[in-house]
Formats: structure tokens, sequence, C-alpha cells
């Protein structure tokens, strides 16, 4: 009887503990990081950066798999059906997991649902700009100048449903003024337009524009996130002139669901670390980031917050994906 019930209980510790198994055997092979978006981006920038901070301490290579395509949701749904054992994970974004999927009829993906969060890694400052013959130098002076000049409020974005565009939407929808959204293929050609002066004003991110308000070709009016940014310490927040105001362009890391909870800490840890490194967020800065760790309960809390408050916006503006 006693040697039955061992071979009974040998026999069944396979299927007791296999996930307590993987969880130690973590990682033994390569992992891959998938960046949804084009290489040269500041999202490749900062994939690349913590891909090899964190390849020595979790003793694999992390190799960085650029999967572009549809605002990036080819690559979001590539790791959102992976399998969840951690050797797939996303660099992801407002885009991804706040704003794409209430702009697409039957969405591949959802952004709650489908992922385990990481870690919140960065936000990607945008400041509102105008060009230097607009007379207004802050947020209720341009708002009072749009209103008496409808025929002025054009602003320019990198396309519609960016945080750009709901920037915009969400200042108009604040203050009343009328402001009208002109999309463009990236933001290379709104930045030369409003420089030029066929727009009077455009919503970017803050590293593009930072030069030409340096060198006086545009005027920095506010930043749309609910900080400053400390390229422009002097430049305002939209949020000090209208309360709440809060539209930034963010990146975090995200798994596939399920991943077991012991994998999904280790890598959670050590992006936290490299991202905390003073070399990593030295160089993250200089790409005009505002680098952000945080806990994965943190990053899930966010992304239902902002896809909720995104996709309302959106819905209330009518915005339709490109």
């Amino acid at each position: 009887m006693k040697k039955f019930i061992k071979t009974l209980l040998l026999a069944s510790l396979p299927w007791v503990i296999p996930g307590v198994l993987h969880a130690q055997a973590y990682p033994d092979k390569p992992i891959k990081l998938v960046v949804p978006y084009p290489p040269g981006a500041s999202t490749d920038s900062l994939a690349r950066t913590v891909a090899q901070k964190i390849s020595g301490p979790l003793g694999q290579t992390v190799v960085v798999d650029n999967r572009a395509g549809a605002s990036g949701n080819i690559g979001s749904e590539i790791v959102a059906k992976s399998a969840p054992d951690g050797y797939t994970f996303l660099l992801g974004t407002d885009a991804t997991h706040a704003a794409n999927m209430n702009m697409v009829p039957n969405p591949p993906f959802h952004p709650v649902r489908d992922f385990t969060p990481l870690s919140f890694a960065a936000i990607n400052p945008i400041v509102l700009v105008v060009h230097p013959s607009i007379p207004a130098t802050n947020v209720r002076e341009l708002v009072a100048f749009v209103k008496a000049n409808p025929s002025k409020g054009a602003y320019g974005t990198s396309g519609s449903g960016s945080p750009h565009h709901l920037s915009g939407e969400l200042l108009k929808q604040r203050s009343g003024a009328p402001l009208t959204h002109i999309p463009y293929r990236g933001g290379g050609p709104a930045l030369n337009d409003v420089m030029g002066g066929q727009i009077p004003m455009i919503f970017a991110s803050a590293i593009t524009v930072l030069p030409h308000i340096q060198g006086g070709r545009l005027r920095a009016i506010a930043v749309t996130g609910n900080q400053r940014y400390e390229g422009l310490p002097t430049v305002p927040t939209i949020a000090e002139t209208y309360e709440g105001f809060d539209m930034p362009s963010w990146l975090a890391f995200f798994g596939p669901a399920n991943m077991p909870e012991a994998v999904s800490r280790r890598l959670s840890d050590e992006i936290n670390k490299a991202l905390m490194e003073p070399e990593t967020k030295n160089k993250l800065t200089a790409s005009g980031l505002i680098v952000m760790a945080g806990s994965p309960a943190e990053l899930g809390a966010r992304v239902k917050r902002e896809f909720e408050l995104r996709g309302k916006l959106i819905r209330e503006a009518n915005i339709k994906a490109d």
C-alpha cells in the first residue's frame, strides 16, 4: 500500500508544479521584445536601450523585433496572441492601448483583457506651438484669439486619433474655441506648414519642436500633460488653465494575458531597474522622453482609465481611423 501511494505521488508531481518549474527555469532561451512601429522612432530607442540593459541580468539576449503597421495594431496583436510564457512582450503606447481600439470596428485584441501589464516606461511630452505671427503667449490668449478669429483655429497633427489630435479635441471641448483639426501623414509635414505660415498652430512631440522654439521660429503655448516638461520649464501645462486637462503620449511594457506571476514579476522587476539606472534615464531624457517606471498594478489601472476616457472623447468627436 505504501509503495502504491509513493508511486501515485511521484506520478502526479509533474502535473502539480509545472508552473513552479517553469518559473525557476525562466528564462532559458532568447526573449523577443516586439515594437509595433518602424525603427528610428522614440519607441525604438526606448526598446533597444531597455533590451540591452535587461539582457545581462536575465542571462539571455533580448531581441527587438519591429512589427510596424496599422498604427501599432499589427505588432500588438502578435503579442496578444503569443504564448504567455515570458518569451514575447511588447512596448505599447497610448495609441495601441487607449485610442486605436476605440476607432476601429471588430478590433483584433482588447487592450485590457488580452495583456499582462509589466511596467510603465515614459511620457513623450506634447507641446502646443503657434507661428510667431499669432498674437498669443498662453492658452487663455490663444483661446480668446481663436474665438474672435474662427478662421485662425486650424491646428495640425501627425494624424487622426493621435494623442496630438485628442489634445486638440479636448481643448476644443474644455474651452469652447472653434478649433479645426488638420491631419497630416506624420508630424514632419505639419511642422513644415506651421513654420511656413500655412497653418497657425500644431500639437507636436516636444523633441521635434524644441529646436524651433529655441530658435524663435515657433512659440510654445503649453504642454498637454499634467506636469511641465523640463526641456521647457517656463512653459505651463494646459491643466494650469483648465484643471484636470491631461492628454500625454506614453509608452509602457506589456506581456500576453495569463503570464505566470513569477515570470511577469521577474520581467517587470528587471525593466524597472533598467529604467531607473542613471545612464538609461540620461540617454532617454536626451531623446525627449520623461522616464517614469511603475508597477504592473499602476499600469493596469492607467490603461483601464485612459481606454475609457479617450474612448469617450473619440465617440463624442466622432473620430475615425485613417
